[in-house]
């Protein structure tokens, strides 16, 4: 398969033993259910700790299951706010390599997943730090690093790990199956510093997997119906004096753009 990828787009895998992908509004207290599907906000997450500057923001296009989807119910002891640990249930996604013999069977989730970069226009004093080819290969760099920082699969119990990959190639889970639609599930959070407006909204939406794959919808076009006003919030203010420029960093690194 050849790969024309535009110079602002990574496709990688993303595995893991257990995943725990859910709606952050609604999961407080002692049980938390993971979704069948992760979540635009989680694999946002994943690709701003591959790599991140305030000068991009991050859209993820697409998702495709690798692994049988299976499920997994353990008791946990989240340390409290207050101190000590408290007993909780959780349901974590999890994954079975079906085709597999049964001693060369591997568990746990596996994803392909395909994002691109966009510029955040509402930095006016990084416009100058909006060098597409420089950000690209730093990307690509910490892409092949296994991540800037460490990669969680919906939260910090789930370790993750990504490399680069060619979106659609090799055989998932659910390739024949025609489509899969899925109901009411949490898209992501509208953040000021990525909307200029100083609220917090939550998007919701509802995915359809076709043939393996679940295509996002762009943050812009999610329904305004859909979406459900969290707080007020201030954005994160970022200049030239507290950001290092993508040049002097791809320098720093020797990536050649």
């Amino acid at each position: 398969m050849v790969n024309t990828l535009p110079k602002n787009t990574i496709e990688f895998r993303l595995w893991g033993r257990y995943a725990l992908f859910t709606d952050p509004l609604t999961k407080i207290g002692g049980e938390k259910c993971s979704y069948h599907l992760p979540t635009y906000e989680a694999l946002k997450g994943v690709c701003k700790s591959i790599y991140w500057k305030p000068t991009i923001i991050w859209v993820v296009d697409a998702v495709r299951v690798m692994r049988r989807i299976r499920t997994q119910t353990k008791g946990t002891k989240p340390l409290e706010y207050s101190g000590g640990n408290t007993l909780a249930i959780y349901t974590f996604l999890t994954g079975l390599d079906e085709d597999a013999k049964e001693e060369n069977r591997k568990y746990g989730v596996e994803y392909q997943v395909r994002a691109h970069f966009e510029w955040n226009k509402n930095h006016k004093d990084l416009e100058k730090d909006r060098i597409d080819g420089k950000h690209f290969a730093i990307a690509k760099r910490m892409l092949e690093r296994g991540g800037r920082q460490d990669i969680f699969l919906g939260t910090r119990d789930c370790q993750g790990y990504v490399e680069p990959c060619v979106f659609g190639e090799g055989k998932g889970a659910y390739d024949r199956d025609v489509e899969i639609g899925y109901g009411l599930m949490f898209h992501g959070f509208d953040y000021p510093d990525e909307t200029g407006i100083d609220e917090l909204h939550a998007r919701f939406w509802y995915p359809t997997l076709k043939k393996g794959v679940l295509t996002f919808d762009h943050p812009e076009n999610c329904k305004p119906d859909l979406r459900k006003f969290v707080r007020k919030m201030s954005p994160k203010t970022f200049s030239t004096g507290n950001v290092k420029s993508v040049e002097i960093e791809a320098e720093e690194l020797g990536v050649v753009s």
